[in-house]
């Protein structure tokens, strides 16, 4: 099993910056995740990394103002998120997963933190 716990959600006006942060027990070599969800809304992959081989993905709808970065000696998952914006009001999520399959879907991750809330205002 894996436990993975989510903080740094807070709100803030737009244009404003967030820095989620999530302790994980123990990784396992594939993807770190960044899911986000709305009310009414699908869960939303919105950046992953595959740390082993430096790699990096990232939803249309982030790129260019999150970054996710990972620092496995301290057991953490951070999404830097900067230029917020009132879309990108939603419940935020890490995870991770058990292979390397598609990134951005729900079904790669077995494990999920509880989620911590972004609320960005006009």
């Amino acid at each position: 099993q894996v436990q993975l716990v989510e903080s740094g959600g807070g709100s803030v006006q737009a244009g404003g910056s967030l820095r989620l942060s999530c302790v994980y027990s123990r990784y396992n070599g594939y993807f770190m995740g960044w899911f986000r969800q709305a009310p009414g809304k699908e869960r939303e992959g919105i950046a992953s990394i595959f740390a082993r081989y430096r790699t990096t993905y990232y939803a249309d709808s982030v790129k260019g103002r999150f970054t996710i970065s990972q620092d496995n000696g301290k057991n953490t998952l951070y999404l830097q998120m900067n230029s917020l914006k009132p879309e990108d009001t939603a419940m935020y999520y890490c995870a991770q997963s058990s292979s390397a399959n598609s990134w951005n879907r729900a079904e790669t991750y077995q494990y999920w933190g509880q989620g911590t809330q972004v609320t960005v205002s006009s």
